[in-house]
């Protein structure tokens, strides 16, 4: 039995019958909700910072600054967007390999909490901008662990890598890592992986960063302020998996922190969560085209796919599973059967979903759901291949559906382009149509 979904009691069709599909659309409440889940089982100790790369919705981005959330961004637009969402630049730290001297300037004269520098030649640097706009800029140096984390989808550290600064290179530099005048170090960040579920490991894992947190610190003459410990907190999304246990996470991480702060009364903690934050209050919406058989196979042909939503297909992953997946525009009570749900792209690679047991009665004019599609959907994909574009977003808030990014036209994707006027029929050719 497939019932039709609602959001906060809007029906999903409803939403679709104003705003078209594909649509990605967003529940306010359970993204709040899932906030203070994770605010309420940390320490008081722990901040909590969004990472923008999930989902970089400034809506989104709104109503977790509104809840009490910090930010965690890479790039101009991203700090910008946070800036938009009402987040004070105190609560913004700026990491990424491959900052520009724009990047680091506004961040500079921003003041933001912390810049996370990614090598010793990137300290230097945001040193000399820091200098040139007169301002004390507090960093946090990006460390490189030389260990993996137990229980991550994807290792971040114990391996070379262009994030960070290898530990036995810190270690090394000593006390000239502190020594920069307008770079000021005030803390150690280290993020490990992602995708982690094991609630033990996500404490494990805590526990050895702020262990090395201290050890670089003492070896650098840091005064620690701040220790960023990452965050990689993981969502089920195939079968099998289970949810994060946060009484756990929270227990443990809670004893850790309450041992470091012991000896470092003054220094606070950060955590970054994104996917963790975002993943479960996004629904992508898509809706059927067409349906047929292909030697036996069923195939429903929807009007998005990869190019909406990459990570449903298992990118940076060696195994390709569905993402939870069904009918939502209606009822039904036909017997399952397994379909291939597939996108308007030229390439046998959109297919979404292999085997997906949705009703057999599938037709035309059908919405299918793909669920816990918060995190890295549009902005991860390639959204411009095959110049579909970017779908529309839409948040229920409050009962209320609110459109908070306009679907991309045709002359929206040209008019970034610029055609040379000695190549535009228009002007060079006098028998071209006006």
């Amino acid at each position: 039995m497939h019932e039709q979904l609602t959001i906060q009691g809007v029906p999903v069709a409803d939403i679709v019958a104003v705003h078209g599909s594909p649509t990605y659309v967003y529940d306010g409440e359970a993204l709040t909700q899932q906030y203070q889940r994770l605010r309420d089982a940390l320490p008081a100790a722990v901040d909590v910072f969004y990472s923008l790369k999930a989902n970089p919705n400034v809506a989104l981005t709104a109503l977790l600054v509104r809840a009490g959330a910090g930010a965690e961004v890479s790039s101009l637009t991203e700090l910008r967007t946070a800036l938009r969402a009402g987040v004070d630049p105190a609560d913004v730290i700026f990491l990424g390999p491959g900052k520009s001297d724009d990047e680091l300037r506004e961040c500079c004269e921003l003041g933001v909490r912390a810049v996370v520098v990614e090598s010793l030649p990137e300290l230097a640097r945001l040193d000399a901008v820091a200098g040139a706009a007169g301002r004390r800029q507090p960093v946090l140096l990006r460390v490189n662990p030389d260990f993996q984390v137990k229980g991550s989808g994807l290792t971040m550290g114990g391996k070379a890598r262009q994030f960070g600064v290898d530990v036995d290179q810190a270690v090394a530099a000593g006390r000239a890592v502190g020594a920069h005048e307008w770079a000021r170090v005030v803390g150690v960040h280290v993020y490990m992986g992602t995708r982690i579920l094991a609630a033990e490991a996500v404490v494990e894992n805590t526990e050895r960063i702020l262990a090395l947190a201290e050890r670089v610190a003492e070896a650098c003459g840091i005064d620690l302020e701040v220790v960023d410990v990452g965050g990689g907190l993981g969502v089920p999304y195939f079968p099998k998996e289970d949810p994060l246990d946060l009484d756990v996470v929270g227990r443990g991480v809670r004893d850790a922190v309450e041992r470091f702060r012991a000896r470092h009364p003054r220094v606070r903690m950060i955590l970054e969560s994104g996917r963790y934050l975002v993943a479960e209050c996004g629904t992508y919406v898509l809706g059927v085209r067409y349906v047929k058989e292909s030697f036996g196979e069923r195939f429903a042909v929807a009007d998005g796919g990869t190019n909406h939503h990459m990570a449903a297909v298992g990118i940076g992953s060696v195994l390709k599973r569905n993402f939870p997946m069904g009918l939502v525009g209606r009822a039904s009570t036909a017997p399952t059967a397994p379909w291939h749900l597939t996108g308007p792209l030229c390439t046998p690679a959109d297919e979404l979903g292999k085997n997906v047991d949705l009703p057999s009665d599938l037709r035309p004019g059908d919405l299918v759901g793909v669920f816990r599609s918060g995190a890295y959907g549009p902005t991860a994909s390639p959204v411009h291949f095959l110049s579909h574009g970017y779908p529309a977003e839409v948040l229920v808030h409050d009962g209320e559906v609110h459109l908070v990014r306009h679907r991309d036209t045709p002359e929206d994707m040209l008019r970034q382009q610029v055609l040379p006027t000695i190549l535009d029929p228009v002007t060079t050719d006098e028998g071209a149509l006006l």
